[in-house]
């Protein structure tokens, strides 16, 4: 079992939270989606520059992000058993949460700052 099948209650606890979180942010990217329909980069670029959108964006993909990786982690510990496999499996997991997550803060960051 790797270190990720032995972290027992954090873990546990992190998927639950992050789930709750989730419940409320997917309802703040569905407003912001349907909010942006249609409008230009300069009405994107001014919607990212309020702080409390600019804020709850980056809190929407860490917290999906790490509910992500939690939850394929459980698959992966559930269902790749060859060691080696198992520890590539769960380094390619996490490498595609930081990669994915590197993308939206930076493309959010350009938006906000860069306009």
């Amino acid at each position: 079992m790797s270190a990720h099948g032995k972290k027992g209650t954090g873990t546990f606890i992190q998927q639950r939270v992050t789930a709750f979180l989730n419940i409320f942010l997917v309802g703040f990217l569905i407003w912001l989606v349907v909010s942006l329909a249609g409008a230009d980069r300069a009405q994107m670029a001014a919607t990212f520059s309020n702080p409390v959108v600019f804020i709850l964006t980056l809190v929407l993909f860490a917290s999906v992000l790490v509910h992500m990786r939690i939850g394929m982690g459980e698959v992966i510990e559930d269902y790749i058993h060859t060691p080696s496999l198992h520890r590539l499996c769960l380094g390619l997991n996490t490498a595609f949460a930081v990669i994915v997550g590197a993308i939206g803060v930076l493309s959010v960051l350009v938006l906000a700052f860069g306009g």
